[in-house]
């Protein structure tokens, strides 16, 4: 839990610095965004059972 809490805060911190120095935020549209990161950690988990449960 303190690994996502610092994470957020880490997010936070680099929303507010883009914003004082008015660039745009460098992540894509929101939902889009959030599919995208649950599916590269859909994919890690997917390769993890798969490498565990038939290939070892």
């Amino acid at each position: 839990m303190q690994e996502v809490l610092l994470a957020l805060l880490a997010g936070a911190i680099v929303g507010f610095l883009f914003g004082i120095i008015k660039l745009p935020i460098p992540a894509p549209p929101a939902l889009a965004g959030v599919m995208g990161i649950f599916g590269v950690y859909l994919g890690y988990q997917l390769f993890h059972y798969v490498s565990t449960n038939f290939f070892s």
